[in-house]
């Protein structure tokens, strides 16, 4: 095991008690904490170099652009994109959103096929809904299997020509299962389909190189990755990001505005309206510049430790289902489990009295929870300052749970 365990001390909300108990955070696959590092970020922002960006003829409002478009470097590294390729929004869904009104309303039509999977987020769901709506196209889905896989056999069976665009997550936040996005684009780009991938989950929890992927979108948040709230990001491949149209319009955006016709700025900004996300993407930068000096490696190699101790004990209590793949080198640190007949939030609140925090419920992802005939679970899901103490803890929560509705 990598050990972490001396991070803790970087993230000052740990250090306070909840109901009396130390706090014990395992809810980071809906958003993580935040260490020093970022918090002092945004914080000496707002103190040293707050003004807008793009617009000033002042020092100040310069010095705040050169520290935004640094930002957009350091983040489009570390994926390995280029700067033009990355813009900023306000998280995966608006990024979603950016393909699917940006790209998909102007060219699907009825006829063609939008392909998810089963294990997609709302956030990659609803957004091509909406688009359907309006252009007739249709929305099919590939199942996963009984071991919490994608079904590859489905799935080549539904990729035919009618499928325009293929949305995958890299990451399930309900299963874990991490997905062969690879193979998927491979196949995909085989028929002439587009690939949209949701690497929320992934992107905080393993090396994403966006270029060995093959994706043509694919989006994350910062907030899951040890940023700030309030920004995401979208990277697209350049050609696919210089014809597509922005979905929002407004100031920033534009190169020029007649009456009645306007034209865009350059990519990335004509995705970008209005006032961006300043400090955000400065805090973003500083969450990136933090998991480099970890180690992508190290970070994955502790995710893997940790989630196997916590499947092995949460394993051994009886009458609870864990839902995932038991193989770790095939699944994140997202580990959703029922216990008996139990209600996911009786679980949470039970967990909670021992300052123990977990999700309960659909997670986002409803279609994927009535698959799994389970409309509610409760999910642990583990990140760099978590430790085996903590799965003991959840552990030891649990088997009180049990004795309270007397499971046997």
């Amino acid at each position: 095991m990598t050990d972490l365990a001396d991070l803790r001390s970087d993230f000052p909300i740990l250090d306070q008690k909840m109901n009396g108990h130390p706090l014990i955070y395992l809810d980071s696959a809906s958003t993580s904490q935040k260490p020093n590092a970022v918090i002092d970020a945004i914080d000496d922002f707002y103190r040293t170099t707050n003004a807008n960006v793009h617009r000033g003829a002042y020092g100040l409002s310069n010095d705040a652009t050169d520290r935004y478009e640094a930002a957009r470097a350091r983040v489009a590294a570390f994926v390995n994109a280029d700067a033009g390729e990355v813009a900023f929004n306000r998280g995966t869904t608006s990024a979603l959103n950016q393909v699917a009104y940006g790209w998909g309303l102007y060219n699907l039509k009825p006829g063609d096929r939008v392909l998810l999977t089963l294990m997609e987020h709302h956030a990659n769901i609803v957004p091509w809904q909406l688009v359907s709506r309006h252009t007739g196209a249709e929305l099919v889905y590939v199942p996963h299997t009984g071991d919490y896989t994608l079904d590859l056999d489905a799935f080549t069976e539904l990729l035919d020509d009618r499928v325009k665009v293929v949305g995958v997550t890299a990451m399930s936040n309900v299963l874990g299962t991490i997905n062969p996005v690879r193979q998927i684009a491979d196949a995909a780009h085989q028929i002439g389909a587009l690939v949209v991938v949701d690497a929320a989950q992934a992107v905080p929890h393993v090396a994403v190189d966006v270029r060995a992927m093959d994706a043509d979108f694919l989006a994350f948040s910062a907030h899951k990755m040890l940023g700030p709230t309030g920004i995401g990001v979208l990277y697209g491949k350049a050609e696919l990001l210089e014809t597509m149209e922005p979905a929002e319009g407004g100031g920033e955006m534009i190169s020029d505005v007649q009456l009645d016709s306007s034209t865009w700025a350059a990519v990335p900004h004509k995705f970008e309206a209005g006032t961006p996300p300043i400090a955000e993407a400065i805090g973003l930068a500083a969450a990136v510049e933090y998991l480099e000096r970890i180690g992508m490696d190290a970070v994955r190699n502790h995710e893997v430790e940790i989630t196997g101790y916590a499947l092995d004990r949460l394993g051994a209590i009886d009458a609870l289902t864990i839902y995932g793949p038991t193989d770790t080198s095939n699944r994140g640190g997202a580990v959703s489990f029922t216990l008996a007949d139990i209600h996911p939030h009786d679980l949470a609140t039970i967990l909670d009295q021992r300052g123990i925090a977990v999700r309960a419920g659909h997670h986002c992802a409803r279609p994927l929870a009535r698959s799994l005939n389970a409309p509610a679970t409760a999910r642990a899901s583990f990140y760099i300052y978590n430790v085996r103490s903590d799965v003991d803890a959840l552990v030891d929560g649990l088997q009180e749970a049990r004795e309270i509705f007397g499971v046997a």
